[in-house]
């Protein structure tokens, strides 16, 4: 069999994130190295200003063009990668074409979505064809949902090593987060809020935290879920609700089931932000959880929708200078409690902005690592998680390379 020309080929390289996934490659592996690499996306000029942009070192950095729509383009792109990943959101406007594309060819693929619903929809419409082929499918390699999903690997390994059980029940509770929300986040929201609104199998879909899971095979009658301000003991924090959790939570779950239930069939996951403890935490929980509903609401109302579209919100390829990308930065407790009611805490932090910086980084080691360490013979076909697909190779690779810790830490 002809190996394919290139490793990774980085399609919608011209976005803001795929220019700092670029640029990322480029420092990590060079143009023309044993890694073999090629920036794509639709504009040939605008790839080349690219090129131009990331210096002399970028000279021999190859350039594909695709259009995000065009079937033969995409299929032609994906013959001649290992593994093709994408930064072109919202992927349920624009995404869909490129995942079959890869499926139908045998070629592995890694993005930044955090698109519950259209993860659904390409695991419904894909997964028998992908387990033929043999392309392994990793959605959510980003913020959305990598912390997430191997935190609670790394919590369930320290879970397993000091109780010799894993955790029946996990959560994460965000202790820091600093950094902005990306143009193409805050499209993949509008668009979701779109979606929900005209059709009531989405919203369902969203309010079900095994909703990824292969037929919903679980025993739980837990529903976890933190929707309204609450506190939590175990954090010792008041709580509000964190915007990220749907996926992030569907995706731990489909690890879980993924892995054989590893976690248990009665594992329950959720997540929430901390804003502290006393009459200070009350107040944050209050108007952290008001301000989510209110711009959800304003989301969903189309007269505020387009003011909040035209004169608030990041517009996709904006986003935040270097320097504060560099000031950014995330901090996630993780606390388990297994059956016999043994605890474990864990943490998980990131060194600069989660939705940029750290997001780039991420994808970066992601696809990397599903290209040179993850052997077919290994891992079959399929719609995977980042745990599942990737687990620990990739924990070493993050710690390594992408500013991520994971510690254990005293309950």
């Amino acid at each position: 069999m002809t190996q394919p020309e290139f490793d990774v080929v980085a399609f919608g390289a011209t976005s803001f994130v795929g220019r700092l996934l670029s640029r990322y490659l480029l420092g990590r592996h060079g143009a023309a190295g044993e890694f073999r690499w090629a920036i794509a996306g639709r504009s040939e000029s605008r790839l080349k200003a690219l090129r131009e942009e990331l210096g002399a070192g970028a000279t021999n950095l190859p350039i594909v063009v695709a259009d995000a729509e065009d079937e033969g383009a995409l299929g032609a792109l994906c013959a001649r990668s290992r593994v093709v990943c994408s930064t072109v959101g919202p992927f349920a406007l624009y995404g869909s074409p490129l995942v079959k594309a890869c499926v139908e060819r045998g070629t592995d693929y890694c993005d930044i979505t955090g698109e519950a619903q259209w993860v659904a929809r390409m695991i419904a419409a894909h997964e028998a064809t992908a387990r033929k082929s043999g392309a392994r499918i990793v959605h959510c390699c980003g913020f959305d949902s990598i912390p997430s999903d191997l935190g609670v690997h790394f919590l369930q390994q320290q879970s397993l090593r000091q109780h010799g059980r894993p955790c029946v029940r996990a959560k994460m509770r965000v202790r820091r987060l600093r950094g902005y929300f990306s143009g193409g986040t805050v499209a993949s929201i509008v668009n979701f809020v779109k979606e929900a609104l005209r059709d009531p199998a989405v919203r369902k879909l969203v309010r079900d935290p095994y909703g990824m899971c292969p037929g919903r095979r679980i025993e739980s009658r837990q529903r976890p879920t933190v929707d309204m301000m609450a506190f939590d003991t175990d954090a010792r924090s008041w709580l509000a609700p964190f915007i990220m959790a749907t996926p992030n939570v569907q995706v731990v779950h489909r690890s879980n089931a993924l892995s054989g239930y590893a976690y248990g069939r009665e594992f329950a996951y959720e997540e929430a932000v901390m804003t502290g403890r006393g009459p200070g935490g009350w107040a944050g929980a209050s108007m952290l959880s008001l301000g989510l509903g209110g711009f959800l609401s304003a989301v969903a109302f189309p007269p505020t929708r387009v003011l909040l579209e035209k004169l608030l919100l990041p517009k996709p390829g904006q986003g935040p200078s270097p320097e504060q990308q560099q000031k950014g930065g995330y901090d996630l407790r993780f606390f388990g409690h297994t059956a016999d009611g043994k605890t474990m805490q864990t943490r998980v932090a990131g060194d600069c902005d989660p939705g940029y910086c750290s997001t780039a980084r991420m994808l970066g080691e992601a696809i990397a690592c599903l290209a040179l360490d993850v052997p077919r013979t290994e891992k079959a076909g399929g719609f995977w998680t980042p745990a599942t697909a990737l687990g620990d190779r990739l924990m070493q690779r993050l710690v390594a390379h992408a500013g991520l810790k994971f510690e254990a830490l005293s309950p």
